[in-house]
């Protein structure tokens, strides 16, 4: 089976789409893997040779900004951090939504800028091959901050909670590592504050509206084009010279498309 490697580099929506509607597997290039690595080492590094407060990494979060975590309790509040925004409600978010917010999770995470493990990271991209679904619920975001309550029900499997919808079937986070023999993933300093600080709920349903948006729109071109045709309307005024004088780009483009069919 073909596949996609994830590198450092930006992709444009046009590659986001042609990876969501193909049967592609997605693995980290060598140079994504080396990126992430580096960044983790690094933050490693810094929190062993600092004594001072690091946000989010050795101190509480939001008005608990100046309160200091031991060493020994900085993968403990990173968990606590997941858990206690697993607080989402309402409709469950559909599965193709779901894998697009893996797959966009994927992506942020793999420029080597946010200090997760490379663990973590693989673990996702393990649920986007497989077909497995964490369930998430759509209210819950706070936008501005990230889509907290989403991302965080999205990343509880990886700590062994949560449920995931996988092969038709409803199990916990807890079953799914029994079933493919997974660790439950041990989150380091600052990993859940990455991974719910982000838009990737968001992002998936705006990525979702475009992508069915452009597809409709040139369906409703072909249905108009036919009917003109059927009802042996002009082209005229769909010609190139008229529409260059308006100077609207949708208008020129729709002219061009309804002169093409």
């Amino acid at each position: 089976m073909e596949v996609y490697h994830i590198d450092n580099q930006y992709i444009s929506f046009e590659e986001l789409e042609q990876i969501l509607t193909s049967s592609v597997k997605i693995e980290l290039s060598e140079a994504a893997k080396k990126s992430i690595l580096h960044c983790r080492a690094y933050l490693d590094e810094k929190i062993e040779q600092s004594e001072g407060l690091i946000y989010g990494i050795n101190t509480g979060f939001g008005s608990l900004c100046n309160t200091a975590i031991s060493k020994e309790d900085l993968s403990q509040l990173q968990r606590n951090l997941v858990l206690s925004h697993s607080c989402g409600m309402g409709e469950e978010v559909p599965h193709e939504i779901v894998k697009r917010m893996l797959l966009l999770k994927v992506l942020g995470l793999s420029k080597g800028n946010s200090g997760v493990q490379l663990e973590t990271i693989e673990r996702l991209l393990f649920y986007y091959n497989e077909n497995i679904f964490p369930v998430v619920y759509q209210q819950g975001s706070l936008g501005a901050s990230g889509d907290l309550a989403p991302l965080a029900h999205l990343c509880l499997p990886l700590l062994g909670e949560g449920e995931v919808d996988y092969n038709g079937k409803r199990i916990s986070g807890k079953e799914l590592n029994e079933t493919f023999g997974l660790e439950a993933i041990v989150l380091q300093s600052k990993e859940g504050l990455a991974l719910l600080n982000g838009t990737q709920f968001m992002s998936a349903y705006a990525s979702y509206c475009l992508s069915h948006g452009q597809k409709l729109w040139m369906k409703f071109n072909e249905v108009a084009a036919l009917s003109l045709e059927a009802y042996d309307g002009r082209i005229n005024p769909f010609q190139a010279n008229v529409n260059v004088i308006r100077n609207h780009p949708g208008q020129i483009e729709t002219a061009e498309i309804f002169r093409n069919f």
